[in-house]
């Protein structure tokens, strides 16, 4: 007896340029992979990991020309990508080395433990940053 896939799907959302985006992208990510039929493991790691990029772009980059922050996600269960797009600040991201006293500078260290795979891309201006969830995503780094 074979197990039925379910079939992928995308979902992309323009969130305004405020740290009050980040609960607002956190319950849409959760109630649409719950939706899809994820992992519970899936979703939880997906919720964190897309809420540390959002705040990481809105803390340390631009706003998009039309003053928001994008989030996509991509299901194909029991794996889901997430990419965070920003205007771009000029700098790549990149964990900060471990300090244990320090107040701030742990996303991308927990997107790179949660993460099966991670990057960073930079095109016409845009950082957007992505990680793959549950198995390896469809691209390389």
């Amino acid at each position: 007896m074979s197990e039925k896939k379910a079939d992928p799907w995308v979902r992309t959302v323009r969130l305004p340029w405020t740290i009050d985006s980040v609960p607002q992208v956190r319950a849409e990510i959760v109630a649409d992979l719950h939706a899809g039929d994820l992992p519970e493991s899936v979703v939880e790691e997906a919720e964190t990991v897309v809420a540390e990029l959002v705040a990481n772009a809105i803390l340390h980059g631009r706003p998009m020309p039309d003053g928001t922050v994008r989030a996509r996600w991509r299901a194909r269960p029991p794996r889901v990508e997430i990419e965070v797009t920003d205007g771009g600040s000029g700098k790549q991201p990149k964990p900060k080395p471990q300090a244990d006293w320090a107040p701030s500078g742990r996303g991308l260290r927990i997107v790179r433990s949660l993460a099966y795979e991670w990057g960073v891309s930079d095109d016409d201006g845009h950082t957007m940053v992505w990680a793959a969830l549950g198995g390896a995503s469809r691209r390389r780094i």
